[in-house]
């Protein structure tokens, strides 16, 4: 396989090896004191070592690694302080979602002034975000969120673990480096539930009702590259088509999903917010009972997906669904990974709140989000 140099509108570097491009990158801007932001479990790997091995000559690099979990305002500041501390002129994204998320924050710490929750979208007295951005590369290790080519930001509340959103098209990396030699060594497990993070993306930007046909057709593309995918990289985890398709599906719905979300996502946040669930498993676990919702709502999308990942047609979607998650070991309930009944109250209260099901296909009540945590319960 070849490295692939396109736009959209993120410049991209997308194939094995295309990590060992972005230290020469960085040095044909004149940057010269990159800060790596990265996740404490990716820092320990050899994998962010050998990848620092391409940066050593005329950089001085920094890094900091204090992402863990889902992100949170205080890693984003944490990391803008070292930012500073390290003078750093770049950043440098490496890992997963949580890790690309705080990353963008970082770079928009570093030059503005508050607190990073007081540039949330939804925050009363919002801050404009005035300055040009510290240049950011990012480079994902994981296939999942997308984050390397969204232009928003995710953060928790340290307290509440409320789910914030720091939007602006300043937050878009100047470049991508999609090497999938990088996710090589990721765990079956963690490879299931990020994929199917990236599969969720894809098909509920598909499936909102907001209209953007560039969207549309890049949603439906991205769920069948990852339906053919996603199970191969879990069972043949060193199967390098597998894993660039899997990159590539992850990118496609990080894109797709300017046209918005769903449901799904709602559902998802307020699991990450209650329980701390990984987010891409909290999509996985909850997909089901939000698609048998809005099948009825949508009937011509959900046969175009069915026939778009190999189920044929019809109403054979959410049953392919089931088979996959089954096939790649995603949990079968909710209770398997500790959630319980009387968690659901609170659940529902903060997927009420989030703003994803506003484009859902169907109007969700309260009554709806307490069904579908009971069936996936």
């Amino acid at each position: 396989m070849s490295i692939a140099h396109f736009s959209f509108p993120t410049a991209i570097h997308f194939g094995p090896g295309a990590r060992k491009l972005a230290g020469a990158h960085l040095r044909d801007q004149g940057l010269r004191r990159p800060l790596i932001v990265t996740d404490r479990a990716l820092a320990a790997l050899p994998v962010l070592a050998e990848f620092m091995t391409h940066l050593r000559t005329g950089l001085e690099v920094g890094v900091y690694s204090g992402v863990y979990g889902n992100p949170t305002a205080s890693q984003a500041m944490d990391g803008a302080a070292a930012y500073r501390t390290h003078r750093a002129d770049c950043v440098i994204g490496f890992g997963g979602g949580a890790a690309l998320d705080v990353a963008k924050v970082v770079a928009l710490m570093a030059v503005h002034d508050g607190h990073v929750l007081e540039y949330a979208w939804d925050h009363p007295q919002v801050r404009p975000i005035t300055s040009q951005l510290p240049y950011l590369v990012a480079l994902p290790t994981t296939s999942g969120t997308g984050s390397e080519v969204g232009r928003s930001s995710v953060v928790s509340e340290d307290d509440t673990h409320l789910k914030r959103i720091v939007f602006s098209p300043r937050l878009l990396a100047r470049v991508v480096f999609a090497d999938p030699e990088l996710t090589l060594a990721l765990p079956a497990a963690v490879t299931a539930a990020t994929g199917m993070d990236a599969l969720t993306h894809n098909v509920e930007s598909y499936l909102s009702p907001a209209y953007h046909p560039l969207c549309d057709g890049i949603a439906l593309e991205g769920a069948r590259i990852a339906a053919r995918a996603l199970a191969a990289a879990v069972r043949e985890p060193a199967d390098l088509q597998a894993r660039s398709d899997m990159m590539m599906a992850s990118m496609m719905g990080a894109i797709a999903f300017q046209k918005d979300l769903g449901a799904v996502h709602s559902c998802a946040h307020a699991l990450g917010a209650v329980c701390d669930l990984h987010h891409g498993l909290a999509n996985a676990l909850m997909i089901e009972p939000v698609m048998r919702f809005n099948q009825e709502a949508v009937p011509a999308k959900f046969a175009e997906l069915a026939h778009a990942v190999g189920a044929g047609g019809g109403e054979a979607f959410v049953p392919w669904l089931a088979r996959l998650k089954q096939e790649i070991g995603i949990a079968p309930k909710l209770s398997a990974v500790g959630v319980k009944h009387e968690q659901i109250g609170r659940l529902v209260e903060v997927a009420e709140k989030d703003i994803c099901h506003q484009t859902n296909p169907r109007p969700c009540r309260r009554e709806d989000f307490v069904r579908f945590f009971e069936q996936a319960l």
